[in-house]
């Protein structure tokens, strides 16, 4: 595997704590969502990670587009996580990425 050219770190304390980066631009109360028997009062892991998701493959895709010559100005993209519990206990996540083009 190749360097890294980036590595972003966060620390977080539970889904009723808090998640901050290393540097301290991201900092935000999280809470459970109330579909799970939160209050909801804050944003929760599978927000962040589709906001995430949607953003870098946004990103990969205006690269491709640059390559390739096409204009995906207005692109926008959406990823909806679900999480779901499986057998014996555990969790797992899904993910479905809309991409809506000019």
């Amino acid at each position: 595997m190749s360097t890294a050219l980036y590595t972003a770190v966060a620390t977080s304390s539970g889904r009723d704590g808090r998640s901050v980066s290393s540097d301290g631009l991201l900092d935000v109360g999280l809470a459970v969502p109330k579909a799970l028997g939160g209050d909801g009062k804050g944003t929760n892991p599978e927000q962040l990670f589709a906001a995430g998701y949607s953003a870098c493959f946004a990103s990969a895709l205006s690269a491709v587009a640059r390559q390739t010559g096409q204009d995906v100005g207005e692109a926008a993209v959406t990823a909806e996580v679900g999480l779901h519990k499986a057998e014996g206990g555990t969790y797992g996540l899904s993910v479905t990425l809309r991409v809506e083009l000019p």
